[in-house]
């Protein structure tokens, strides 16, 4: 038992060392960022990013690649960001203000009205405020159902069942909404064009006929990434082509 009770402690000693290290690495991070020494802030929040990669690290990182005028990184990690917290508007704004900067202006095909709608209300809150909804509603839903059976009240009966039954559908709108966003967060479908530009191809050849350029900053989707260079792609107008893999990064 006490060699348990001391591998335990070493453990916890070790994270809590190595969660004061990352909080030191953010502070320096952050100073280096107000002092506009992009360069070493972009180095610290990429240390930081892969170790504990949260929004509010990844938002750094984009705003420092901003400064640095390299725009594909800088939506690359405004991207990573979004993924991490869809509800957050700062970094919404800062993407989009961010893609005017790129060269490539893709026009998106449209698509159908209730899939836009449903994915705007999916990104109203983040997960885990999604999460909480889902819960409490199911709580009060319970508690208003042994109120409908427990009432003598024909009223009171029938305000508590009303009451449950919009309990359940909020219950079950949330918990789709959140499981949306944690599909959404643990697929990794999409990608940011990082080299200067790229020729698409027809075929996974170099080759290949030439379709279209797609130049740094761009987004493109994942369709098949089954060989070992080349990967599928689409754009949002519904052009299809594939790329080297290594002229982009997955978001």
């Amino acid at each position: 038992m006490k060699r348990y009770i001391f591998v335990l402690s070493l453990a916890l000693v070790s994270l809590l060392a190595h969660a004061a290290d990352l909080a030191e690495m953010k502070i320096q991070a952050d100073s280096a960022y107000a002092r506009a020494d992009y360069e070493t802030a972009v180095k610290l929040y990429g240390t930081l990013a892969k170790q504990n990669a949260t929004s509010d690290v990844c938002y750094n990182l984009g705003c420092a690649y901003y400064r640095l005028d390299d725009m594909a990184h800088s939506v690359l990690w405004f991207e990573r960001a979004l993924k991490l917290e869809p509800s957050d508007k700062d970094i919404l704004t800062n993407l989009e203000m961010t893609r005017t900067k790129t060269i490539d202006k893709i026009i998106p095909q449209h698509e159908f009205i209730l899939f836009t709608y449903f994915r705007a209300m999916t990104n109203w809150f983040s997960l885990r405020t999604w999460t909480i909804i889902a819960l409490l509603s199911f709580v009060f839903m319970l508690v208003l159902l042994l109120l409908f059976w427990a009432s003598d009240s024909i009223f009171a009966r029938k305000c508590a069942f009303s009451s449950a039954v919009l309990l359940l559908l909020v219950c079950i709108l949330s918990n789709v909404c959140a499981l949306q966003q944690r599909n959404f967060k643990q697929t990794h479908t999409s990608g940011i064009i990082i080299s200067p530009a790229v020729t698409v191809k027809s075929t996974p050849a170099d080759n290949g006929n030439d379709l279209f350029v797609l130049h740094e900053g761009s987004k493109v989707e994942i369709l098949d990434s089954s060989l070992k260079e080349w990967c599928e792609v689409s754009i949002a107008d519904g052009k299809v082509g594939w790329i080297p893999k290594k002229s982009f990064d997955l978001i």
